[in-house]
């Protein structure tokens, strides 16, 4: 009996090694002590900085900090829940360290859906490398944005228990529901959980349809009996949170206005439309998918010293062109929105098996995960595709509560990734008839790689190459105009020829198996190595060794300045307005100071009005008055005058 139970859990205790040594090789740096502080995360610090130090000292629990946009909430910045049972389980996979442990929770939530799915547990582990390693799951890694990261690992399982429940394991299936969801609600990330129950509703209406054909309907209205209860159960573990949040959401920028903003289009109820569609994905930038620089890659990247630029570079005489271009920051990325981090990059293995997906996977699946693929996709795309955009807007429940659009590619992803794993199964699959694989196999490689070396070959078709924000090239650096162009095209060709070769790579592995001249365990061990090899450098592109620093060096990121340390000797009550950064858009001063700015995604709509209509004004005019005094009593008319920012306390301003 001892000797099934071991061998029954041999594979998943091999998973789970595996899954380390990979995290572990990936975040190298965390071993050696050093740390990854994201954007987001450094923002967190200065904005938690005040709730941190009350809670420390004090008995009782704040709810209120005084360190940003002259007082709010802290239920969307630091609020603990000390009575919430699941963070006892959250703080078991936390042993892992940070980063390390956001890869574990991707590659064990991913690995546990395709448990669910049916595959064997060496075939899950191939899948779940294909999924975690997709290019968006370390670009947010890498920007600090952890609630998306967490929710999105537990997203898979949560789907997996969801399909168990209307299964045949209804009650373990229901079982993994409520530990997943409790799991994803306290994480704390609404708008991917909002994306997860888009996927939900598909399959749940496709099994409906299916219990209704095979009068199977008791089934279903028993599987959903217990997921419902599921819910209840996970939501109920989180109400603290989901009942603090849902009365918050009334009174930030989602909900309604306060009457201050004379602004019909920013006084409506929700998020205003550009505010929400800011971040859309290009209609042809979707073949990122496909071919990560498609557009250029990230906003800021690097360019070898062989580049056009670097040559252009050598000829004007700049010394030492191999460093400065190591670390000089191009303006690479020439898509549709004002900037990114980097590409949503899928894998071309993981295309190519996705399209082969269509002709084997099974249909059942298929009508629930394509059309998802379809609305997912075309939502991302935001403003470039209006019409339907509007239609969510306006008529979908809660979709104007939430901003960047192309944040719905986390379920596209999610969607292309599983049947491109179940692809595989089917491959493998000892019951078919492996001669049969060779038509879609070649009709599969003819479209993607097709695609690929079209591109490849004509890279001007994807368009001109230029960036709106190159206009702003002037001076010493007006050369970037013509190189930069250059640039992006062999970036694209590049990566294209980068894509058609893994999927001929791919496409030869499933050839020479069909022809049995590979055995199933090799083919599954080449697949998980030729995932690896694909999706891993492009990973490493956006969150690599030089993402991190050491503990030390962090801490200088939060030393004050001297504007600071003179403000700080006051010890009586004030604010400061800091204009030494984006005053409404960095919570930097924050950590030291009652900031009459700040950043936070969920600022009260009732302040951010009062921003629109009278603080940008009066700032104005104060800005206008440094530029034109030669004294200070010149400035004092101008600051006697400032009727809301004398009202917030403004006694220091840091210009």
């Amino acid at each position: 009996m001892n000797k099934t139970i071991i061998t029954r859990f041999t594979p998943h205790i091999a998973a789970i090694l595996l899954f380390t040594i990979i995290s572990m090789f990936y975040f190298k740096p965390v071993l050696e002590g050093k740390q990854l502080i994201g954007h987001d995360t450094e923002s967190w610090m200065y904005m938690a900085k005040e709730t941190i130090d009350y809670n420390k000292s004090h008995d009782d629990v704040t709810l209120w900090t005084n360190s940003m946009f002259g007082g709010m909430p802290t239920y969307q910045i630091s609020m603990t829940q000390p009575a919430n049972l699941i963070k006892y389980v959250e703080d078991i996979i936390h042993l892992y360290p940070n980063t390390v442990y956001n890869l574990m929770l991707y590659l064990i939530g991913f690995y546990i859906l395709l448990l669910a799915f049916g595959l064997k547990p060496w075939l899950a582990i191939v899948g779940a490398i294909a999924f975690s390693f997709a290019s968006y799951n370390f670009i947010i890694i890498a920007a600090g944005h952890n609630s998306k990261a967490i929710t999105i690992a537990y997203m898979a399982p949560l789907i997996g228990g969801v399909f168990m429940a209307f299964g045949s394991k209804k009650i373990i299936g229901s079982l993994i529901t409520a530990i997943f969801l409790s799991l994803a609600v306290r994480a704390n990330h609404v708008q991917i959980l909002y994306y997860t129950f888009f996927i939900l509703l598909f399959f749940g209406v496709v099994e409906f349809i299916y219990s209704i054909k095979n009068k199977e309907i008791k089934s279903f209205l028993q599987s959903t009996g217990l997921v419902f209860v599921a819910a209840i159960i996970a939501l109920g573990m989180n109400a603290t949170s989901l009942i603090t949040t849902y009365e918050y959401s009334q009174y930030t920028m989602r909900g309604k206005s306060n009457g201050l903003n004379i602004d019909a289009q920013n006084s409506q109820h929700g998020l205003n439309k550009d505010y929400i569609t800011q971040w859309s994905y290009g209609v042809d930038e979707t073949m990122t998918l496909l071919i990560p620089d498609f557009k250029g890659g990230a906003s800021g990247g690097l360019l070898t010293a062989d580049s056009e630029t670097g040559k252009r570079l050598k000829s004007m005489g700049v010394p030492n062109v191999d460093k400065f271009m190591k670390e000089m920051q191009l303006p690479l990325y020439w898509g549709d929105q004002p900037g990114t981090s980097g590409p949503v990059y899928l894998g071309a293995v993981v295309i190519l098996l996705f399209v082969l997906g269509f002709f084997l996977v099974e249909k059942r699946i298929l009508f629930w995960l394509v059309p998802m693929i379809l609305l997912t996709l075309m939502l991302s795309w935001g403003r470039n595709f209006m019409w339907l955009t509007d239609i969510f807007i306006d008529y979908v429940p809660l979709y104007n509560k939430f901003r960047t659009v192309s944040m719905t590619l986390v379920a596209t992803g999610f969607g292309i990734t599983l049947i491109a794993v179940l692809a595989l199964k089917e491959i493998l699959n000892p019951e078919r008839d492996k001669k049969k694989l060779i038509k879609p196999l070649l009709i599969s490689a003819g479209i993607t790689g097709g695609i690929s070396l079209l591109f490849a070959l004509i890279p001007s078709l994807s368009g001109s190459f230029v960036a709106p924000g190159d206009v702003q090239l002037q001076g010493d650096y007006s050369f970037l105009k013509e190189t930069l162009p250059l640039d992006r095209e062999a970036l694209l060709r590049s990566d294209a020829f980068r894509s058609l070769g893994f999927i001929l790579a791919a496409t030869l592995l499933i050839f020479l198996y069909a022809n049995n001249k590979l055995k199933s365990s090799l083919m599954i061990s080449l697949f998980g190595i030729l995932f690896l090899a694909d999706l891993l450098p492009v990973a490493k592109r956006y969150l690599n060794d030089d993402n991190f620093a050491r503990k030390r060096k962090i801490e200088t990121l939060i030393e004050p300045s001297n504007a600071d340390k003179m403000i700080l000797q006051d010890k009586t009550e004030y604010r400061v307005l800091d204009a030494s950064v984006n005053i409404f858009n960095d919570a930097k001063p924050s950590y030291f100071h009652k900031n009459i700015g700040g950043y936070h995604a969920a600022k009260l709509r009732r302040y951010q009005e009062l921003i629109n209509m009278q603080i940008e004004g009066e700032i104005g005019q104060l800005f206008g008055a440094f530029g034109k005094a030669q004294t200070f009593e010149q400035i004092t008319p101008t600051l006697d005058s400032l009727g809301v920012l004398n009202m917030l306390n403004m006694k220091y301003v840091i210009y």
